[in-house]
């Protein structure tokens, strides 16, 4: 069992950095329009907390103290994460509403959704299990 709780946040990876690619200009415009139209919606609504873009390169730091550093961010890949937006809302069912009015859904990008846990499920787990501890000595 995960003891972990959700909080009142959703985040929504966008997966996909070539999404664009054999567009005309035109419809890219089109389709950015529509993208920041429905960015803006968000923020008029008072759920967008957070979005940023990502840089299609990046490092991956692994091992003890970080030993180990190496290309981990592939910018060809069709999973990469472009961006994010974090939401201020309290279900999955609304995430996922949003989520699905996105517009680059339409040329081959995926969004991610994940709530927001309380804790890292370590630390919630440690919690859990000091709590259960605390119980039986009392």
């Amino acid at each position: 069992m995960n003891p972990q709780e959700p909080t009142n946040e959703h985040l929504l990876l966008i997966r996909g950095t070539h999404w664009n690619h054999g567009m005309s200009p035109a419809e890219l415009q089109r389709v950015m329009t529509d993208f920041y139209s429905w960015v803006e919606g968000l923020n008029q609504d008072g759920i967008l907390r957070g979005a940023q873009p990502l840089m299609e390169e990046g490092k991956l730091v692994s091992g003890a103290r970080g030993s180990s550093v190496t290309d981990g961010v592939f910018a060809e890949s069709k999973e990469s994460i472009a961006g994010y937006f974090l939401l201020g809302v309290d279900t999955m069912e609304a995430a996922l509403k949003i989520a699905r009015a996105c517009p680059i859904l339409d040329h081959g990008a995926q969004i991610e959704v994940r709530p927001i846990a309380d804790l890292c499920r370590p630390m919630a787990e440690v919690k859990a299990n000091v709590g259960a501890s605390c119980q039986t000595c009392n």
